[in-house]
């Protein structure tokens, strides 16, 4: 799952390199922080929260195969 986010947020930005999942894992969830440059926050967010909301689409159902639920949180 964090190389899927890695996947979608790194081509929407223009420094890769500084694009970090951290993964917090809990008895009934499993949280996604996503960190990006202080300059990429508005692309990953985009107009309107859309990209942000497209991202968590796609996480949402790739994790939904697990029992735990999962959570994407985008970090600034």
């Amino acid at each position: 799952m964090k190389e899927l986010i890695e996947t979608i947020v790194k081509p929407l930005v223009d420094f890769p390199e500084d694009v970090l999942v951290n993964v917090a894992e809990e008895s009934d969830r499993i949280t996604y922080k996503l960190n990006v440059n202080k300059s990429d926050m508005g692309k990953v967010i985009g107009k309107q929260g859309r990209v942000a909301k497209a991202i968590r689409t796609v996480v949402y159902a790739a994790g939904s195969t697990q029992q735990k639920k999962v959570f994407l949180e985008i970090v600034e």
